[in-house]
């Protein structure tokens, strides 16, 4: 399982990094962004509420 971050819908509210920081961070640019590994087996359901909860659909998961 992945997640991806679209930049250019990241309105920089932060309830990603807030609801899972194991996966999500926010750049220098201010914008959120995603490891770029495999999601931890134990942050697999934050990291989808981290993409349920943002506010303009800007997260997506992939699963494997």
């Amino acid at each position: 399982m992945r997640a991806f971050v679209d930049k250019d819908a990241c309105i920089v509210c932060g309830l990603c990094a807030d609801i899972c920081p194991e996966v999500f961070k926010m750049d220098d640019d201010g914008t959120a962004t995603a490891i770029d590994t495999e999601i931890p087996d134990d942050a697999k359901d934050a990291a989808r509420e981290a993409a349920e909860q943002c506010p303009v659909d800007a997260i997506r998961i992939e699963e494997d």
